[in-house]
């Protein structure tokens, strides 16, 4: 063990020696939490504005008093539409549905028939496409108004229309609604601790290689176990300090939250970065173990780089998973590294309670991947002779 900590103590060192690429991966870590819930805050908050907005777009108004009368009574100022309103909503340089009035509305409207109203919008502006269900509703209003007008001049109940009444309860506390915005934070730190771990990985094993620096380190009276050992608590102490920047980030990040409603849903205090980190670590020394695996073989840096591009993508895409299942949690995903942890961070931004059997199962199988990586590079220096 004393061995193992005097290399460790010498890769840390060479760890940080490059400032340049630890202070970009420090930083990068650092800032995910503000940026990522600064952006998210102002799409809420924007969207929140729209909804609230009281403006509505038209074309041919001046051929529907009646409807004029109903959305000034609603308190909703009608504006005319740009003369090129459908060139803007393809560009996405205009963000409102446009509401389309024949000039006959008046007229078919008065003799009892049903005039159509054409509701202009485009399924691939987002803006324009929420404005739309806004209009939507506006008219289902005003139909219904009318209908009513008319049921109550021939005599008829208006109580008629109403066979059956809805009400709506929603199961889901303000968290797990929240989670539905906020259930992208863990991806984004999974893949800070995956970045953060990977340079220091792979100038460990295929960088110390390329240099021509492992043939003497290997010849030095550490066993080759000590050597693997040291040089993977280094890289993994890397990855573990990133994972907690990034953890913490979020915690003052909140200050910069527009949007009153997600401030209001979004808990997230000592006790979820906790919970974040516990997930994390034995991740981070189970990435930094493959990693250096996968780079252990390869003679050159950007060999290893590129060998490593399918841990990056087997990591970036399992988390995924959650996004496209349909039928809920499944028991085989805390079986699956970066799958188990994202699952569980969701969990934790949405304050659904999990057993300990069910953290513990992650952190077994982070710990068998991470031994068994470990001893295929001790193999690997055993038996190379480092051709």
């Amino acid at each position: 063990m004393s061995a193992a900590w005097i290399v460790f103590a010498k890769e840390l060192r060479d760890a940080l020696r490059d400032r340049r690429t630890l202070l970009m991966v420090v930083l990068s870590s650092v800032a995910i939490g503000p940026v990522i819930l600064f952006a998210l805050s102002a799409l809420i908050s924007g969207m929140e504005e729209r909804a609230d907005s009281r403006e509505i777009w038209a074309v041919g108004m001046e051929h529907a008093p009646t409807l004029r009368n109903y959305l000034e009574r609603q308190t909703l100022v009608v504006k005319a539409a740009p003369a090129d309103y459908e060139r803007q909503l393809i560009d996405r340089r205009f963000g409102d549905a446009v509401m389309v009035l024949p000039s006959s509305f008046e007229a078919e409207l008065a003799a009892g028939d049903r005039p159509t109203i054409e509701l202009v919008s485009s399924s691939a502006n987002n803006r324009a496409a929420g404005s739309l269900r806004r209009l939507q509703r506006v008219l289902g209003g005003f139909n219904q108004e009318v209908a009513l007008l008319r049921l109550t001049h021939r005599g008829v109940a208006p109580a008629v229309l109403d066979v059956v009444r809805s009400q709506e309860r929603d199961l889901a506390d303000p968290r797990a609604r929240s989670a539905q915005l906020t259930g992208m934070l863990p991806f984004f730190v999974l893949m800070a601790v995956l970045y953060g771990a990977l340079h220091a990985a792979l100038d460990t094993t295929a960088g110390e290689r390329e240099r021509g620096s492992l043939e003497p380190l290997l010849m030095t009276p550490p066993s080759r176990h000590a050597l693997v050992w040291g040089k993977w608590g280094a890289v993994a102490c890397v990855g573990m300090l990133i994972a907690v920047l990034s953890c913490s980030s979020f915690l003052p990040a909140q200050w910069l939250l527009r949007s009153e409603t997600l401030a209001a849903m979004f808990q997230y205090g000592v006790r979820e970065a906790g919970l974040f980190l516990a997930l994390l670590m034995p991740l981070a020394g189970m990435l930094s173990a493959l990693m250096m695996a996968v780079a252990i073989r390869c003679k050159t840096f950007k060999e290893a780089q590129a060998n490593n591009t399918l841990v990056i993508l087997a990591v970036s895409l399992l988390p995924l998973v959650s996004l496209f299942n349909q039928e809920g949690e499944q028991a085989w995903h805390l079986w699956t590294p970066a799958l188990a942890q994202v699952t569980l961070m969701v969990r934790v931004l949405k304050g659904e309670a999990f057993s300990a059997p069910d953290l513990l199962l992650p952190l077994a199988v982070a710990a068998i991947v991470t031994v068994a990586c470990l001893a295929y590079v001790s193999r690997q220096l055993k038996s190379a002779a480092l051709r």
